[in-house]
């Protein structure tokens, strides 16, 4: 943090100290409702509200009951299974699929840039309600015509409709973060390598894609919590079967209310921090490889 130079004015002075307690109340107003649910989710009896127990922080007020019932209950694992397995799957795709319309946008001499670029990203622009609406129009045609004329399973035919839908939701955020890698690039570095004989496909894997990993990782994060966290479009496409844990929270939430929520919710809270975590190292080393920070 700078500190204040010896001849600030009393305007400076109270601008730099006032701007940071500005800061810190919109950091507080952010963060702390999430972080109520964190003491909740120890809570040793069924309700959303601290028990005078947990306020005087007895012990006999908090307990894992609801880690327990998370971890031990079929509909729950089962849920978690799905999201473990779904997003993985549409991550691996948006990451392929970002990443080469990026590395095909960074050209020069790619006519409509602007254009396709809009194109691309609009899903991140278009209400959710509506891209799921219209997913599940266009999927429902192919997914008939798969198990009716084909004779695929449905289930198959169904997971296969959601990854295809996360991984159309998680390709702009892959484009975004790879497009701002390569704005640093050196293109005299795949010139070289062409130079000295290397194919294409050396020069991507071999030069361009060491130099913009964190990019594409940073992307493909961003991916996997999209698709992870994603429950409007499984309401569309999936079935009892393809069930994920945003949509076993929705249900419990307004079908049956349990306190089970709470402590799924905690767990996804620190997933997210550990992930995001990980894409601050991997900006500050984008940074230091593209010269923009000292090692």
């Amino acid at each position: 943090m700078a500190a204040l130079p010896p001849y600030a004015s009393n305007t400076q002075i109270a601008w730099h100290y006032g701007f940071r307690v500005l800061c810190a109340m919109i950091f507080f107003f952010l963060i702390f409702p999430i972080l109520v649910i964190i003491p909740l989710s120890f809570n040793a009896q069924n309700f959303f509200t601290f028990t005078p127990e947990m306020l005087r922080l007895s012990p006999e007020g908090y307990s894992l009951k609801h880690y327990e019932d998370f971890f031990t209950s079929s509909s729950w694992q089962s849920a978690m299974w799905n999201s473990l397995t779904i997003a993985p799957l549409a991550t691996l795709l948006a990451t392929v699929l970002g990443t080469l319309a990026a590395i095909g946008l960074s050209q020069s001499h790619v006519p409509y840039k602007s254009a396709i670029m809009a194109i691309l990203i609009s899903p991140m622009i278009v209400p959710l309600i509506i891209s799921a609406t219209g997913m599940y129009f266009f999927y429902s045609r192919i997914g008939n015509f798969l198990v009716n004329d084909v004779g695929l399973p449905l289930d198959a035919v169904n997971f296969a409709k959601i990854v295809l839908a996360h991984a159309a939701l998680g390709t702009p955020f892959v484009i975004i973060t790879v497009t701002a890698t390569m704005v640093g690039f050196d293109r005299s570095l795949t010139r070289a390598a062409a130079s000295m004989g290397a194919n294409p496909v050396t020069t991507f894997f071999q030069v361009q894609m060491p130099l913009i990993l964190p990019g594409v990782i940073s992307g493909a994060l961003f991916a996997f919590i999209t698709s992870f966290d994603e429950v409007v479009v499984v309401l569309f496409l999936g079935t009892a079967s393809q069930k994920t844990l945003p949509w076993q929270m929705f249900i419990g939430l307004r079908e049956q209310i349990s306190p089970t929520i709470l402590a799924v919710a905690t767990i996804m809270v620190a997933l997210s921090i550990m992930l995001l975590t990980t894409l601050e190292l991997l900006r500050r080393r984008s940074e230091r490889l593209r010269g923009l920070s000292p090692s």
